[in-house]
């Protein structure tokens, strides 16, 4: 296999979830996929996460998944498209019907490809990359971060890669923006980008408040889900990041803020997970 970047890698850890609705619409919004309750064996349940809003009201699912080559290297002119029935039951919620994410198990999906002898190229988050609260009292107020994933469905569709955005924390991630584990980053979050993965990537160097450090880094700070959002009449607004774009009496314009739920809750999800699936 080809020693990737940072950022060459994290580029696979998204998939583009594209839904068609009971009402016979279509959406988009990210998803990414992430390792649940890793044994020491290495063993773990994958999953897909995203918000609970991408796939609410959905009826088929739709993923694109792309294959690996004979020497362990993404096959970019070789994907397999995959539709799901029953798209919005295969889902397991968080707990807290407040906190808008949602993990899909996938080793199901998985086996059947190695069962038709294909195996894909994906990069999983785990829980190594999820900040403890002693790592985030040492970040600064203004990181700068990253956020991956199909902001207005724009994609690669050609070899089936998503789209980097680049901003800054808008408000420091340890603290809990308005009593809510969230915090808010400045960035361009547009339809599509619900359930982003928002990182901190670096390469080369990242600054700490101790000064410049070399080397590179890659931690999850959370996911986006929401952003304040103003009308023509200049009332502003808070909602979901919407999955698709429609025609509507009041016109809403992102303010280029976006409402990020903290990392640490897919600890509350996993919990869920084991409980749902009897572990």
């Amino acid at each position: 296999m080809t020693k990737m970047t940072v950022s060459e890698h994290t580029q696979h850890s998204t998939v583009r979830i594209e839904t068609i609705l009971n009402n016979g619409n279509t959406s988009t919004g990210t998803g990414f996929f992430f390792k649940f309750l890793e044994k020491e064996d290495g063993g773990h349940i994958p999953t897909i996460v995203t918000n609970k809003h991408v796939i609410k009201d959905s009826k088929i699912g739709i993923f694109r998944l792309t294959l690996i080559d004979e020497n362990g290297n993404p096959d970019y002119s070789k994907t397999k498209e995959y539709k799901i029935p029953n798209f919005e039951q295969q889902w397991i919620g968080h707990p807290d019907p407040q906190v808008d994410l949602c993990a899909m198990p996938i080793g199901g999906l998985l086996n059947l490809a190695k069962n038709n002898n294909e195996n894909f190229f994906y990069a999983a988050l785990d829980k190594s990359l999820i900040f403890s609260d002693e790592e985030l009292n040492k970040l600064t107020a203004m990181e700068d971060i990253t956020m991956v994933g199909y902001p207005n469905g724009i994609w690669d569709s050609v070899n089936n890669l998503p789209i980097f955005r680049k901003g800054i924390t808008a408000t420091h991630p340890k603290i809990d923006y308005k009593g809510k584990e969230e915090f808010m980053i400045d960035a361009a979050c547009f339809p599509g980008s619900s359930g982003s993965p928002v990182l901190l990537l670096n390469e080369g160097s990242y600054s700490t408040q101790k000064g410049l450090m070399s080397g590179s880094r890659v931690k999850l700070l959370g996911i986006l889900y929401a952003g304040p959002q103003h009308t023509i009449s200049g009332k502003i607004e808070i909602v979901n990041i919407p999955t698709r774009q429609e025609p509507v009496v009041i016109s809403r314009i992102p303010n280029n803020l976006g409402i990020i739920i903290k990392a640490k809750k897919l600890i509350e999800l996993e919990v869920e997970l084991k409980r749902v699936l009897k572990i």
